[in-house]
């Protein structure tokens, strides 16, 4: 049994869940999952017997919990430094460090108005004021990682890193409402849709049967 637990929330809702869960399984790593309802009268008290920040996704290592999506894969890129968790190139690295934590902390607007809803589709759901600058925004960092970075391979910087992790519930969420999408935005889409952990993440969410209203439209 491996010594890393990773607790997440419904697949169908959590993107937050998604993305070091992801990450996790694009590098090979073998952890256990701990897969807690949210919004249900228990799930507060099940969180917090992993979390100290009552919130998921937490990961567990030995005695040590360490939550939010963007540390927790800090924490495994130093754990596990032989993957390719960040680019090589200090630039690129510098750069795929800060539109994830661009991502991590901004995008407000698409998040509230484009809720993830893996069993849904919504096409010209969401479209409140303010989610096409951020569609804008997101799709601008897109195209200059791409152009300035991808030369060696499919993903913002070729290969794929926590960027791309951190991107991917945007992915779904531009599919679930039928974003309208320029060609280098659309090919990066496709692309991590491909990868067979998102696939296999979208399927379980598929089979889940509970029900956020606040989710739903």
């Amino acid at each position: 049994m491996s010594d890393l637990s990773l607790v997440i929330g419904n697949k169908n809702y959590s993107s937050w869940s998604l993305r070091p869960w992801l990450a996790m399984k694009q590098f090979g790593l073998e952890f256990n999952e701990i897969c807690i309802p949210l919004y249900t009268p228990e799930s507060v008290s099940k969180i917090s017997q992993y979390s100290p920040s009552g919130k998921v996704p937490v990961l567990l290592h030995g005695s040590l919990a360490i939550w939010d999506s963007l540390a927790i894969c800090e924490y495994l890129a130093e754990e596990y430094p032989h993957l390719h968790w960040w680019p090589k190139d200090k630039s690129a690295r510098a750069i795929a460090r800060s539109i994830s934590a661009e991502m991590h902390s901004g995008f407000q607007t698409l998040r509230q108005n484009m809720p993830m809803n893996c069993r849904a589709k919504l096409p010209g759901k969401g479209m409140a004021i303010g989610v096409q600058k951020d569609i804008d925004r997101i799709t601008t960092i897109w195209q200059e990682c791409r152009q300035k970075f991808g030369a060696g391979g499919d993903m913002l910087f070729g290969k794929f890193t926590i960027a791309d992790a951190m991107f991917a519930p945007v992915v779904l969420r531009f599919v679930i409402y039928d974003v309208q999408l320029d060609d280098i935005a659309r090919n990066y889409v496709e692309t991590i849709l491909k990868l067979p952990a998102l696939q296999e993440w979208i399927k379980a969410a598929e089979t889940e049967q509970e029900v956020i209203a606040a989710y739903e439209f």
